[in-house]
C-alpha cells in the first residue's frame, strides 16, 4: 500500500500547482489587460457597456464610505471626504422640486464624521462635494447627498458663483452625452485654515474629473479651480488629471490600460465634449 502513496503525493502536488499557475495567470491577465481587450470587453456591439461606480474608485489611504449613490473617501485630519465618485445619468437630472433636509452625521464614518455645528457662523457653506442636482432621481438619492462627510467649507462667492457654474455643465454634459462618471474633491495639505471645535480644513483649491466612456477609451475633462470668486469662465480652469494627482497624492483612473491611462490623464482640452 505504502509504494501508492509517494506517487499519489506527487501527482495530488503537480495538480495544486498547476492550478495555482493557472489561477495566478488568470488574475494577472485580467490586471494587465491589453488596450484591445479593454476597449472590446466594454463594447456591447455598437454601444458602450453603463458605467458602474466601482469602475474607478481613486486611490485611497483612508475609509473608504460606499453609499446607495455615491462613495466617499473620508480624511479624518481634514474632516472632510478627500474626494467623491458617483456615476451621473440624463434620468438622475429631474426638475423635482424636494424639500431640502436638514444636515445629518455620517453614521458610516468608524472615526466619526464631523458635525453639522462645525459650519454654524463660520463665514462659510455647507458647500456638497456631491451636489444635490446630481442626485434628484428621487427623494431618497436627494437626501442622500445631505450627510456632513459630503460637505467642505466653502465662500458663500464661490459656491453660489463659479462652482455652481461648473455643477449645472457637469449636469449638462451628462444629459448630452447620457452618463458620466463624476470625481470631485479639494487638496487637501498641512497649514490650512479650520473651523468649528473639530478644526474642518478650509481648501484652498477644488476639483472635478469628468470621465465619458466611448469606443476609443473614453475621454476626460478635469478642472481645479482656486477657492475664490471669479468672473471668468470655468473652461480657464481645466487642469490634467496628472496635475490634480502631483497635488493630492491621490492615484485616478489606475483601473484603465497604461497607454489609454498616461493619454487621458495628461489632455487638458475640451475638444469633444
Amino acid at each position: 500500500m505504502r509504494k501508492y502513496v509517494y506517487p499519489l503525493i506527487i501527482l495530488t502536488c503537480a495538480a495544486a500547482y498547476y492550478f495555482y499557475e493557472n489561477k495566478a495567470e488568470s488574475i494577472y491577465a485580467q490586471e494587465n489587460r491589453s488596450t484591445e481587450d479593454f476597449l472590446n470587453a466594454d463594447l456591447n456591439g455598437s454601444s458602450v457597456h453603463s458605467l458602474s461606480r466601482k469602475d474607478f474608485l481613486p486611490s485611497s489611504k483612508n475609509q473608504i464610505v460606499n453609499h446607495h449613490t455615491y462613495s466617499l473617501s473620508y480624511n479624518e485630519q481634514h474632516e472632510q471626504a478627500e474626494w467623491t465618485a458617483h456615476v451621473l445619468r440624463a434620468s438622475d437630472i429631474t426638475t423635482s422640486d424636494y424639500k431640502r433636509p436638514y444636515f445629518e452625521i455620517d453614521d458610516q464614518v468608524t472615526t466619526g464624521a464631523a458635525h453639522w455645528r462645525n459650519y454654524k457662523k463660520s463665514g462659510y457653506d455647507k458647500g456638497h462635494l456631491v451636489p444635490a442636482g446630481d442626485r434628484k432621481s428621487t427623494q431618497a438619492a436627494y437626501n442622500e447627498t445631505f450627510l456632513t462627510s459630503n460637505i467642505s467649507p466653502q465662500r458663500h462667492d464661490f459656491n453660489s458663483g463659479i462652482w455652481n457654474t461648473l455643477e449645472q455643465k457637469t449636469r449638462y454634459y451628462a444629459q448630452r452625452h447620457q452618463e458620466l462618471y463624476v470625481i470631485t474633491g479639494s487638496v487637501l495639505k498641512e497649514g490650512l485654515k479650520s473651523i468649528g471645535t473639530e478644526k474642518v480644513s478650509v481648501p484652498e483649491q477644488y476639483y472635478k474629473i469628468l470621465y465619458r466612456h466611448d469606443a476609443d477609451g473614453g475621454k476626460i475633462l478635469a478642472f481645479l479651480m482656486p477657492h475664490q470668486d471669479a468672473n471668468t469662465s470655468i473652461y480657464d480652469f481645466i487642469s490634467s488629471v496628472d496635475e490634480i494627482e502631483k497635488l493630492t497624492g491621490t492615484d485616478f483612473f489606475y483601473q484603465l490600460p497604461e497607454a489609454i491611462e498616461n493619454r487621458l490623464e495628461a489632455g487638458k482640452s475640451p475638444k469633444g465634449w
